[in-house]
């Protein structure tokens, strides 16, 4: 294939523009070519090398072989010409179609390996910025869940093993995955993508608003600790689960009346997609701090070489504990030991 400049096109520019291959990044050949990057993958991919060439656009080593092959057909035994003649066609043929066959082969192969290698290429720096001009752009499409407000979806993969499912699409507003609404991604392999790359994208860059739809422009939240945008655990108040919470579940209702749980048409799993009004509540890490403070038995926790000290059960807690055991299945009531639930091992 060439572009209307008369320049060639490479292997992975002509995968990426396929039909359903729009979630795909462009991979750079420098990332490719650092065998770092594609430690493991010459087990999983049938004909790695020549997968490899194709790629990186690298011409295959002419073989001895079918030289040789042909050499021998063009022998005229019997002295006719005319054997010498069908003896070439025939070698040209089964040589033509040996190669359509290597090349659908290794055609093939190429794909598994340009996915796979694609998979931690989006978890890298390059990748993953390279994704991020993708998701400010929309390529990935919305949430189709209604009280989401057409959030910007991620593509992600249920598995990191190639054939076990297909490409799904991440909500960061409801933190629940969907099928592509195109049956055209319904063939892409979800390994291709990963486990890790929804939720590392959301680290790496906190200061997208998911509180905004596709068709509103993306916003940078001000910094920590101005206008009171703590961050909680990496993230912004605001973009933890935006879709979830009071008024934004669904209630059934009759004439007015909310459904029962109890009913059998009344709502399951409810608390599924609950999330608390105060959401600074999740974060308990600094809400011990500010109680507690710094407590002074971490610090004589620390031995002198920095290694953190093993705190031991205290002497005949074992017997004690099967005491309690042989208590409880005797009927008699349970005695607990002060002690015993903040024992640490």
């Amino acid at each position: 294939m060439s572009s209307s400049s008369g320049v060639a096109e490479s292997w992975i520019s002509s995968f990426c523009s396929l039909l359903g291959h729009e979630y795909f990044a462009e991979v750079s050949e420098e990332f490719i070519e650092d065998d770092f990057n594609l430690t493991g993958l010459q087990s999983q991919v049938a004909m790695y090398k020549e997968a490899l060439e194709m790629i990186l656009d690298v011409e295959p080593e002419e073989e001895d072989d079918e030289d040789e092959e042909e050499e021998e057909d063009e022998d005229d035994i019997s002295g006719d010409g005319r054997d010498a003649v069908a003896g070439r066609a025939h070698g040209e043929r089964r040589h033509h179609s040996r190669i359509a066959s290597d090349l659908s082969v290794i055609e093939s192969s190429a794909e598994m390996l340009y996915g796979l290698i694609h998979q931690r290429f989006i978890c890298s720096r390059a990748g993953i910025q390279q994704m991020s001009e993708k998701y400010e752009m929309g390529h990935f499409g919305v949430c189709p869940r209604t009280n989401c407000n057409q959030t910007r979806t991620l593509p992600v993969g249920l598995s990191d093993i190639p054939g076990e499912d297909t490409v799904k699409l991440f909500c960061p507003s409801c933190l629940d995955v969907y099928v592509p609404p195109n049956s055209r991604f319904q063939t892409v392999d979800g390994a291709f993508f990963g486990r890790t790359f929804g939720a590392l994208f959301l680290l790496t860059f906190p200061e997208y608003d998911l509180s905004k739809s596709v068709s509103e422009s993306v916003t940078n939240l001000p910094r920590a600790g101005a206008d009171g945008q703590d961050m909680i655990n990496g993230m912004y108040p605001r973009n933890i689960a935006p879709g979830l919470g009071p008024g934004k579940i669904y209630e059934p209702r009759i004439y007015g009346f909310r459904v029962s749980e109890m009913a059998r048409s009344g709502p399951r799993m409810k608390w599924l997609r609950d999330k608390p009004a105060d959401i600074t509540v999740l974060d308990e890490a600094r809400h011990f701090t500010e109680e507690n403070g710094d407590s002074e038995d971490d610090d004589e926790s620390m031995a002198m070489n920095g290694r953190q000290v093993v705190r031991r059960r205290p002497p005949g807690y074992n017997q004690r504990l099967r005491q309690q055991q042989r208590q409880n299945q005797n009927g008699s009531p349970m005695v607990v030991d002060a002690n015993g639930a903040e024992s640490e091992l």
